[in-house]
């Protein structure tokens, strides 16, 4: 894959100090130690992200997924689809403060319900903000570890320090930056991407009053009410604010890629026609 200059690389000294002196008081005063286990892996960790092309991919790849031959980890909404409880996943990863502080939204409740009633093992995974508003205990079956949800930035030592003792990230935008962070921190040294269509500058439109527009399309059919929460939600930010969200996901992925690859992790794309530019492009394996 041909590499070019990230742009961690092309900020100028001043700017690089700058970014570092801010993340130097993230680190001092919004992170914890993360507790949870790093430890050699056997298997590959494989993400199951929610794009509408996860279908087709365990449709396919179905019985080597639930095969116990790799690990998988399940993020956001999937826990209310049926899927969830064929696939079984080992880790389970949320995000958006939305799950956290909306107890009245019928699908979050749902969710949480679903997560909880899990019969097989399954850690999930929380930042360490929803410590105190997050129902969810430990159970048998469940278990719960904290992260670092911190966007950490600045000189190359620095972000490097940060990201090895689990004390930031690059800008988690949405929750597939931290779920591969999580991923290397736990220690495994392969990780494939699944599900991570990321077409979202496809869906993207201005109505006549100015209002911006976007489908969010899933693997599974969206209930009503959160379809018309994320469009009210769109409707709160002008297109140039929306692009730039975009921006910082897919720039989070250059330096994932970078750290990655500085400590042996290999991090493949499996998602077919995604528009993650970062990562090397290989298929799931087949048992």
């Amino acid at each position: 894959m041909t590499r070019t200059a990230s742009d961690s690389t092309r900020d100028s000294l001043g700017m690089r100090l700058a970014k570092s002196v801010k993340s130097i008081g993230k680190l001092l005063l919004s992170t914890r130690r993360a507790r949870y286990c790093r430890k050699e892996r056997t298997h590959p960790l494989v993400i199951l992200g929610n794009g509408p092309s996860l279908a087709a991919t365990i449709a396919g790849y179905g019985t080597y997924l639930a095969s116990g031959d790799v690990d998988t980890m399940a993020v956001n909404f999937a826990a209310n689809t049926p899927e969830f409880k064929q696939l079984r996943p080992d880790f389970y990863i949320l995000a958006d403060p939305h799950f956290f502080a909306n107890p009245d939204d019928a699908n979050v409740a749902r969710l949480l319900e679903n997560i909880a009633a899990v019969d097989w093992k399954m850690t999930l995974f929380l930042p360490f903000a929803a410590r105190k508003s997050c129902p969810l205990t430990p159970s048998a079956n469940l278990t719960i570890e904290y992260y670092n949800a911190v966007g950490i930035e600045g000189c190359g030592p620095l972000v490097r320090w940060a990201f090895d003792r689990r004390r930031g990230m690059p800008r988690p935008r949405n929750v597939l930056i931290p779920a591969i962070m999580t991923g290397i921190g736990m220690g495994y040294r392969e990780i494939f991407i699944t599900g991570a269509d990321h077409t979202w500058t496809a869906t993207l439109a201005v109505d006549d009053d100015n209002h911006v527009l976007s489908q969010q399309p899933h693997f599974y059919k969206e209930d009503a009410r959160e379809e018309t929460r994320i469009r009210k939600e769109y409707l709160r930010y002008p297109l140039h604010s929306i692009l730039y969200s975009f921006y910082l996901a897919f720039k989070a992925y250059h330096a994932i890629d970078e750290y990655a690859e500085a400590r042996g992790v290999k991090i493949y794309n499996s998602t077919p026609g995604s528009m993650i530019d970062a990562f090397g492009r290989k298929p799931l394996p087949r048992n």
